[in-house]
């Protein structure tokens, strides 16, 4: 029993190195304790700040800070526990002058795994998630978002004022369900092939990054085109990414494929957050990519079940409703994004990083 007096250093002493049960950090070192305040009649107010859209266990946090406030000080009449929530990220887009706090890409070994299924979902469970979000389709050999989406829509270009007077052309992303989406498929006709090669690509890629009035946003999801290309190190040079997601099925062909994608984030130094198993189930079999990923140290983000209903909204244009409607892939869905924000946040927790230099 604690014969501390209640006052406010006293209670922010009692819950500093109070682990959170999600980080596994002290509160104040991971700044989640924002305040603490003494009130009237020994009652304590505790102001949590979150870094990430959505904290599963915050019940056992709360839990957790009162048991400890109630142990040091036994006469304590009530202690309310408030949470707001402040997005933390790298400022990935600053060395394009970009708003964007995080850049995620999703990458796969090899096509056919559900790499843009998983990209625009991700995008939408951050966005339900209270986030702002876009999407860019960096798959322009194979752009599939629009459909997904459920958008025919095209950009349309809009003049602005530079800081040094200059008249500045940018141009304004699609909106879908309240997602911006850019995409090469905006910009070419629905059976035309894109043959280029990778100086094209690269420029197209820094044009959609680059010249895209994209706002303020929390998380900018790319889309990436499946094996192990040159977009990858196109993005490496132009941002600080705050890491990629790895896509595979559970069969072990695609699990070496997944490999490749792994091992091609690290060559070009971007941190890979985690691996997605998807259309886990029956027909593909189902674990493999959490054992991979075991194998490779890298977190498991979650598995998305073999549904028709994902494939039906897929092609309906209507993933969004995936993350909306109460359907057996939702929490699934969801699940992926929260363990992709939590990830991102462990990342700087454990590595903070000063921000960049923003281009002017």
């Amino acid at each position: 029993m604690s014969n501390s007096e209640f006052t406010q250093a006293n209670l922010q002493n009692c819950l500093n190195d109070l682990q959170d049960p999600v980080f596994h950090k002290p509160l104040q070192q991971s700044g989640l304790l924002k305040s603490v305040q003494a009130g009237d009649g020994e009652k304590a107010t505790v102001q949590i700040e979150l870094p990430v859209p959505s904290y599963p266990l915050q019940s056992e946090l709360t839990e957790s800070i009162r048991d400890a406030i109630q142990k040091a000080f036994p006469n304590c009449s009530a202690v309310e526990v408030e949470y707001s929530i402040n997005i933390k990220g790298k400022q990935s887009g600053a060395r394009l002058g970009l708003k964007v706090k995080n850049v995620i890409a999703v990458g796969a070994g090899k096509g056919g795994v559900g790499k843009s299924t998983v990209a625009a979902s991700l995008a939408y469970g951050l966005k339900q998630f209270g986030a702002r979000v876009g999407l860019v389709d960096a798959d322009v050999y194979g752009p599939s978002i629009p459909h997904l989406v459920g958008t025919s829509e095209k950009p349309m270009a809009q003049e602005f004022q530079g800081r040094d007077g200059q008249t500045l052309t940018r141009i304004i992303p699609v909106e879908a369900d309240g997602l911006k989406v850019m995409s090469m498929a905006f910009f070419v006709e629905p059976e035309q092939a894109v043959i280029w090669r990778g100086p094209m690509l690269h420029k197209a890629i820094t044009q959609f990054l680059q010249d895209t009035e994209w706002g303020e946003l929390d998380y900018l999801i790319i889309d990436m085109p499946p094996g192990t290309g040159d977009v990858s190190l196109t993005l490496s040079q132009l941002l600080e990414l705050a890491g990629a997601v790895v896509v595979c099925t559970p069969q072990q062909v695609a699990l070496l494929d997944a490999v490749k994608a792994v091992q091609m984030f690290r060559q070009v130094k971007i941190p890979v957050l985690g691996i997605v198993e998807n259309m886990s189930g029956e027909i593909f079999g189902q674990g493999g990519a959490k054992a991979r990923g075991e194998e490779l140290q890298i977190p498991f983000l979650g598995e998305i079940p073999m549904n028709a209903e994902i494939r039906e909204k897929s092609d309906a244009g209507q993933v969004s409703q995936l993350l909306t409607e109460d359907l057996a892939s939702t929490a699934p869905l969801l699940k992926v994004a929260e363990t992709t924000a939590i990830e991102i946040a462990r990342t700087l927790l454990e590595n903070p990083t000063e921000p960049a230099l923003e281009i002017l």
